[in-house]
């Protein structure tokens, strides 16, 4: 299963319908065609999608919805999914409209709207329709996204004795298809660097980030671990927790083994990777090199996307197209625009662009530099 767009209306977070695009909005030539996935005829994805914006301007929360959707595809009750406050603010009455566009391997492209209310503080799902067609009626990009005259064929009329108020029909279109998607979600992930992946790792992954490590080697047990670390030329050491390797590894190590498995694990899968400020603990190098295996068509084979957001708009310049890169700001409610609906050109520096505030709210605003200014050099005068 891929994705292929996602739209959102009645967030009360943001200002205006949500739309995300997995596939390239921009012409596909053949030398980016090398560094892409094809889903099925001209219709590619971009392996890498990227989230820039200065603070609070709605990074994180995007990067939140992304992963609810995905949990709700799923299986999982609206209720229980982790990140289901993006769903704060609606009240009684009121509706998220989720518009979701993917593809199987059946090779059918589906749509799917769900409607999500609230009732005595508990989300449910008020209506539902999925809708299917074949590719071979997907004469052109265009038509992509075009349902209109396809009957639904799964709908929610709630005489589901079997399917929970909070759980998407997708339940039983998975069960029928076998269907799924994978997703490495490391939302949690962003303010606590604790080694999460307890198993042991290729010894090449190792010395990548730390040389002189000679192994690791860590057993799951029932309450605690086996861990197994040396260094070279030195005695081994036994530990019986994650946490205790904070005290041997830095913090880019623990990051950096994460995130390498995690991603290892979408190319196997064909999954996507969720990473909030991926430059966290990491040099610019290595998040290159992150992005570098994503749109490496022999490592990533099976189309695998990483999702990431960002502080370095230097990582921008990683990018040959404009449709892989999304903008946010937050002026009285969060707004998304691609950069491709912006910079009509990919041959313009994209952080030059962004730095310089070409792009508009993409820069701290001015006045709010001076009021700071004026206040520290009181501070100053008054010390």
């Amino acid at each position: 299963m891929k994705l292929l767009k996602i739209t959102v209306n009645g967030l009360a977070l943001f200002r205006e319908t949500l739309e995300i695009d997995f596939a390239a909005m921009q012409r596909v030539s053949e030398e980016n065609a090398e560094n892409m996935y094809c889903i099925f005829g001209n219709i590619y994805q971009n392996n890498v999608l990227s989230i820039v914006g200065i603070n609070a301007s709605g990074k994180t929360t995007l990067l939140k919805v992304l992963s609810f959707v995905i949990r709700m595809l799923n299986n999982e009750p609206i209720n229980t999914i982790a990140c289901n406050e993006i769903l704060d603010g609606i009240a009684e009455g009121e509706e998220v409209v989720f518009e979701i566009y993917f593809y199987t391997d059946t090779e059918q492209v589906h749509y799917l709207k769900t409607n999500v209310g609230k009732k005595a503080d508990r989300y449910y799902i008020c209506e539902e329709e999925l809708k299917t067609k074949d590719v071979s009626k997907v004469k052109s990009k265009k038509r992509l996204y075009d349902f209109a005259s396809i009957k639904a064929s799964i709908v929610r009329d709630g005489t589901e004795a079997f399917l929970l108020d909070d759980v998407s029909i997708m339940v039983a279109f998975n069960k029928q298809n076998r269907s799924s998607l994978y997703v490495a979600d490391m939302l949690q992930y962003t303010n606590t660097n604790l080694l999460s992946v307890l198993e042991t790792f290729p010894p090449e992954l190792i010395a990548f980030f730390d040389p002189s490590i000679e192994y690791l080697r860590i057993k799951e047990m029932k309450k605690d671990a086996d861990i197994r670390l040396k260094f070279r030329d030195k005695e081994e050491i036994v530990l019986n927790h994650p946490t205790e390797l904070n005290r041997y590894l830095s913090s880019g190590t623990i990051k950096g083994i994460n995130t390498f498995v995690y991603a290892m694990r979408t190319f196997e899968k064909g999954g996507y990777l969720l990473v909030d400020e991926l430059e966290n603990h990491f040099n610019k190098e290595i998040v290159s090199i992150l992005i570098r295996f994503y749109r490496d068509s022999r490592v990533n084979s099976k189309g695998a996307v990483l999702v990431f957001s960002t502080h370095y708009a230097e990582l921008l310049d990683e990018f040959e197209r404009n449709d892989n890169i999304f903008i946010t700001r937050n002026r009285n409610g969060i707004t998304v625009q691609n950069l491709s609906k912006i910079l009509n050109r990919n041959d313009i520096k994209k952080s030059e662009a962004y730095q310089s505030g070409f792009l508009e709210g993409t820069v701290p605003m001015y006045e709010s530099y001076m009021d700071l200014k004026k206040v520290l050099l009181a501070r100053s005068r008054g010390a």
